[in-house]
């Protein structure tokens, strides 16, 4: 109760910014199920998601908790990590996704995160400076605008094109890009059309983003889930064509949202990723989120 000593105004309030982040399949569930009547105790059916806990026939390979529960055991893994995450987890995730390249990742192009959404927030953070902006695929996940909002970095829509199978409209990369433009974002298989790009048109947008001088950003969640005929091809590929950064986790793959896991990776063998500062810049941000972490440990305030 207030006895009239408050402020008249409290000084804090939330983010609107990333309400956009709201906009997605559990924000839509979460207003749904609090709007249900706490009375009624009929049991809900939850259809907008396969969550691999309350349905067990989700459940992943045994394999996955054992390798999990050794690890655990082995009291090998209670330290702070490196920089960019334990040096045998980034060897593994370089050698699997290498299978797909025509050259070979090295360990030190794998960065790790909390899953993929601190993944797309480390990405976007590193790329904000004043001016620039970023192209995001529409319709397109909600998160990348909700963070390059937050990171004030300016987000331009380019579509897909229904009548084409969700391919990106180039020409619209094209009209929109300008001397400000760092980067483009494609979701394959696509979040949310389903769609799975062909490797003619990954190449065309490579070669696109090349003539622009921009990088594709490559959400690659969903690749182990690529229905229908055209079978998923990573944007790595077509990384001597122009640098790709891979989004990727364990989440869709293994049916293990919970365990939060995922990576960054460059894909691109001539340097240029090197060249720009930008895995300079990813190291910077890996640092500084871990001193922040330490520190808020150690003050007791996390």
């Amino acid at each position: 109760m207030d006895n009239g000593d408050g402020p008249k105004k409290w000084g804090f309030q939330g983010n609107a910014e990333l309400n956009a982040s709201s906009i997605s399949v559990r924000g839509v569930l979460n207003r749904v199920y609090a709007n249900l009547d706490k009375d009624d105790k009929r049991p809900t059916i939850p259809l907008g998601r396969a969550d691999p806990t309350e349905f067990p026939s989700y459940q992943t390979t045994r394999l996955a908790p054992d390798a999990v529960a050794n690890a655990a055991f082995s009291y090998n893994f209670n330290c702070y990590a490196p920089t960019g995450g334990i040096a045998e987890t980034r060897r593994a995730v370089a050698e699997y996704l290498s299978k797909d390249f025509p050259y070979q990742l090295s360990p030190d192009d794998v960065y790790l995160a909390a899953g993929c959404t601190q993944a797309i927030e480390i990405v976007v953070s590193v790329l904000a400076r004043p001016n620039a902006n970023i192209l995001l695929p529409r319709p397109g996940y909600p998160q990348y605008e909700a963070r390059a909002s937050v990171s004030n970095l300016e987000a331009r829509h380019f579509d897909l094109i229904p009548e084409k199978g969700w391919e990106v409209d180039l020409d619209s990369i094209e009209a929109l890009a300008d001397e400000n433009t760092v980067a483009m974002v494609i979701i394959n298989p696509s979040n949310p059309c389903g769609n799975v790009f062909t490797s003619q048109h990954l190449k065309k947008i490579a070669e696109t983003a090349r003539k622009l001088g921009i990088f594709v950003i490559s959400d690659e969640v969903y690749s182990l889930l690529a229905f229908g005929s055209n079978p998923f091809v990573p944007m790595g590929v077509f990384g001597s064509i122009v640098p790709v950064l891979t989004l990727g986790s364990i989440s869709k793959r293994w049916i293990v949202p919970g365990w939060r896991l995922g990576w960054i990776v460059t894909c691109e063998p001539n340097g240029i990723f090197q060249q720009s500062g930008v895995d300079t810049s990813f190291n910077f941000k890996y640092g500084r989120l871990r001193w922040l972490h330490g520190r808020g440990i150690r003050d007791g305030s996390s």
